[in-house]
């Protein structure tokens, strides 16, 4: 935003900031808040604290005591944002999605040359993994995890030299005792857990294939009593739904007898949506696009899908008495001008969920490319250049904030502003 822009909006974001850090304790942190949320709004190439003080106007100094040295609870904030959005936004699902912080060097908290998919490569780099709360129209990210590698987790050194030279570390980085390595997956898991104890909506969750190919990510969603529509690779194996295990016999009549077992190998999801034909596909169509044609005037997203009953056939996903799989849908899309499916996602809603309504949920994950593009492009998501555990966890929460912020002026953008 401009100047001029920020000067006309400066009461409502006075009011917002005012709701989301109202959890903050001393009356200058909220207002140091607000000033960095300004300072996150306000255009600018680089939204680290030294230029953004330029911008502003103030000693940088102030910005940097907020978000390394001061006393302020980002979860509190967290859980304020994530009632916001189940109130203003009125989400439908959660979305988990991760992302790569470049790093020039090795002293910020859990940077290490590991691979990321939104840099496309292996790189030094942190890695954020985020939970988003989406409708079709606009989101908000409600809870972050800073990734911690193996090389940042000095209980998982075998060389007591080297878990020496980690503890330092970590200890320059400030990374809390607790804070150990643990599988994306499992922060994902951490963070519904979180949604769940501040009283957010239970709401389907939705992932791509790098959360979706992991059946112990599935399961733990499950045992959490939630919905999921998670994306998978082609060649995941599983049963076609009919298919049915079998006993075999004693050998001789004597011993254990053998536990069922499916009589056929598995099949990869690719085989079974090509074994269907494309007479199986029907067109559906999922939101408003922005590229109106001749044929298409009202920019409706189309494509062709088809919906399967399956028995996922990894060995981790418990078996009943009787040997059977549990069955899932298998959602897959096939563009008339493919060859074959592009794309697959399996889910554990109802056997009659509506296909239009599969595919909404499977298709609202793009709302997240938009969230890091305004994040990150807008909003300075990764600029931050501090070292520190708790700045970088600050400062991704004030981001949010300010995401959330330009959310709810695109949603009421002519409201009054406050007395």
């Amino acid at each position: 935003m401009t100047p001029d822009q920020i000067a006309e909006l400066r009461p409502r974001l006075g009011e917002f900031a005012a709701d989301m850090l109202g959890c903050l304790a001393r009356s200058d942190q909220r207002a140091t808040g607000e000033l960095y949320l300004r300072g996150l709004l306000t255009d600018g190439r680089r939204k680290s604290m030294q230029p953004m003080a330029e911008r502003l106007g103030v000693d940088h100094q102030r910005l940097q005591q907020f978000v390394t040295s001061s006393t302020w609870d980002f979860t509190a904030v967290r859980r304020r944002l994530s009632s916001w959005a189940a109130q203003a936004i009125g989400p439908r699902a959660y979305v988990i999605d991760d992302t790569g912080f470049p790093k020039d060097g090795p002293a910020s908290a859990c940077v290490a040359w590991q691979y990321s998919g939104t840099l496309g490569k292996t790189a030094n780099c942190q890695i954020g993994v985020s939970v988003h709360a989406v409708n079709d129209t606009c989101s908000a990210a409600v809870d972050w995890r800073l990734f911690c590698p193996e090389s940042w987790d000095d209980k998982a050194c075998d060389d007591p030299e080297q878990a020496e030279k980690v503890r330092r570390k970590r200890a320059e980085s400030k990374v809390p005792d607790d804070v150990r390595h643990v599988e994306k997956w499992r922060l994902a898991l951490d963070m519904l857990d979180e949604q769940t104890e501040w009283g957010s909506p239970r709401l389907p969750v939705v992932a791509d294939a790098g959360y979706g190919d992991c059946t112990r990510f599935r399961l733990g969603v499950e045992e959490r009593g939630l919905d999921y529509v998670v994306a998978l690779k082609a060649g995941t194996s599983a049963h076609p739904g009919e298919a049915e295990p079998v006993r075999p016999p004693r050998n001789g009549g004597r011993g254990r007898r053998p536990k069922p077992h499916y009589p056929k190998p598995a099949s990869s999801l690719r085989e079974i949506a090509m074994a269907a034909g494309r007479d199986a596909y029907q067109e559906v169509a999922w939101r408003q696009g922005t590229r109106k044609t001749k044929g298409n005037p009202s920019a409706a997203m189309t494509s062709k899908f088809a919906v399967f009953v399956v028995r996922p056939a990894n060995r981790d996903i418990p078996r009943a008495d009787d040997g059977t799989l549990p069955a899932k849908l298998l959602l897959v899309e096939w563009p008339d001008e493919a060859n074959e499916p592009t794309d697959y996602w399996l889910s554990n809603l109802p056997a009659d969920t509506p296909i239009d309504q599969l595919v909404d949920l499977a298709k609202i994950r793009w709302r997240i490319e938009h969230d890091y593009r305004e994040l990150k492009t807008g909003l300075g998501l990764d600029h931050f250049e501090g070292r520190s555990w708790t700045g970088w966890n600050r400062h991704v929460t004030l981001v949010a904030i300010a995401q959330a912020f330009c959310t709810m002026v695109r949603l009421d953008p002519k409201q009054d502003a406050p007395a």
